[in-house]
């Protein structure tokens, strides 16, 4: 097999998902205008996500993070157990 071939089957992903994206933020671009990206904490759920800011609202920082400030859903049933 050709190397160059094999190159490209390899990379070929890769450049599809790219160009993927890259289309996908330009539609986005245009249909809603510039935004703000940054790290979201969800309290229900525990976890951190990157997404789309309003210019209402607060990035989440990491340095005022506590692990333990959030609800867990399997804790809370054995609290909830152990109280009655």
């Amino acid at each position: 097999m050709d190397p160059y071939l094999l190159v490209l089957l390899i990379l070929s992903p890769f450049v599809v998902t790219f160009a993927y994206a890259g289309i996908h933020e330009l539609l986005r671009l245009r249909s809603e205008g510039r935004t703000t990206y940054g790290l979201v904490f969800d309290e229900e759920t525990g976890t951190s996500y990157v997404t789309g800011i309003s210019e209402g609202d607060e990035p989440f920082d990491p340095e005022d993070f506590d692990p333990s400030d959030y609800n867990d859903p399997d804790r809370s049933e054995t609290e909830d157990e152990s109280k009655s």
